[in-house]
């Protein structure tokens, strides 16, 4: 089949997992991009843009089968401003995120005001033919919005959009590469912890050093990963933490290679996320999957990656605290902790592309046929 893929914010997860896909897909895709900055015009404009590329020369005579569009693209816009060639194509969109429940430091009247990007989510929503999540969790907490949102709409507009968007829905998560050797835990050496995420407040990083600063007062022995992009408005506590245990630190910011980061990830012992948000969580699933033992919030999409195992959730700063220290403590003595780690290894193995890639290729069949 041949596909168009639109992808409007193509940078970070956007751009790995439909890189991931064509990768791996049997398909033929035609890719068209916009660079991963400016959200807000990327979701306001990027329908505008797609729709003039593809009148150009280069693509006005090319037809393909299907047409795949993640969350930045307002779609209803786009098929209005395309000829009958794109109009009539089935439509699957794909929600990395969405804006009524990804988590803002706006005031409340400025999150009323921001409001039509969520509303633009909805309307993408029902006009695709099929809509995909990254998690059932993800897919949940926008429908259980949707409906709150219902409440306040004037005329009740939006009754019947749950359980018409769900009647669409598909769960088809993110897939990440194995690793070529699964990381052991050298025995006898000082554990090492990571932490990979966005340098932002929603990933609750001060918990994270909250929890590293106790254990550094109790004399415990460990090395430290602290891995991620930054932004303009990082918070603090970055700053502050390199500089109280730089002596412990083996990686620390942006890692500019991918190499760099699979490194990071299979010299790790012990991986730990304080999330707040998350729709998904693929550094966790790349953490497992090289190796590391997983120290996850039993929230959010974490219990659905690790199949509610509950030896690697907990459940707030003081159980954190405590299970840490815990594998900390006996990390020497501890013979059974790389078979743990393995074990949760073998749980994320269904997100290999290699397992997930023939799924969604058989879903674009079955949507044409």
């Amino acid at each position: 089949m041949r596909v168009l893929a639109l992808n409007p914010f193509h940078g970070g997860s956007h751009r790995a997992f439909i890189d991931g896909w064509m990768r791996h897909s049997r398909h033929d895709f035609t890719l068209l991009t916009l660079p991963a900055c400016h959200w807000k015009w990327r979701m306001r404009q990027a329908a505008i843009h797609f729709a003039r590329l593809l009148r150009e020369p280069e693509y006005s005579q090319q037809t393909w089968d299907v047409l795949w569009v993640t969350d930045m693209l307002n779609l209803a816009e786009l098929r209005g401003l395309c000829d009958s060639r794109i109009r009539q194509l089935p439509v699957v969109m794909y929600f990395h995120e969405n804006q009524l429940t990804y988590p803002s430091r706006l005031t409340e009247v400025e999150r009323q005001r921001d409001l039509h990007f969520g509303m633009t989510n909805i309307i993408s929503a029902l006009a695709a033919d099929e809509v995909w999540w990254n998690s059932n969790f993800h897919r949940e907490e926008f429908l259980t919005a949707v409906d709150r949102l219902h409440q306040h709409v004037p005329d009740h507009s939006l009754s019947f959009a749950r359980e018409a968007i769900r009647g669409k829905s598909q769960v088809c998560p993110p897939g990440v590469d194995p690793f070529s050797e699964p990381h052991e835990t050298t025995r006898g050496s000082v554990p090492h912890l990571l932490w990979a995420a966005r340098w932002e407040h929603d990933k609750r990083p001060e918990q994270f050093f909250d929890v590293i600063d106790i254990l550094d007062a109790e004399g415990l022995p460990f090395e430290l990963s602290v891995i991620g992009q930054s932004y303009r408005d990082t918070p603090a506590c970055f700053a502050k933490a390199y500089e109280r245990h730089r002596d412990r630190i083996r990686h620390w910011g942006f890692l500019e290679s991918r190499e760099a980061y699979r490194e990071a990830l299979m010299s790790a012992d012990i991986y730990v996320s304080t999330a707040a948000h998350e729709f998904f969580g693929i550094s966790t699933v790349e953490a497992i999957t090289a190796g590391c033992f997983p120290l996850l919030p039993n929230r959010l999409s974490y219990p659905e990656l690790i199949e509610n195992r509950p030896e690697y959730l907990y459940d707030d700063g003081q159980s954190l605290r405590e299970r840490l220290g815990e594998l900390i403590t006996t990390f020497h003595e501890r013979r059974d902790l790389v078979e743990r780690a393995s074990a949760a290894r073998m749980a994320t193995a269904r997100f290999l592309w290699s397992r997930i890639v023939p799924t969604m290729d058989d879903q674009l069949e079955r949507l044409i046929r």
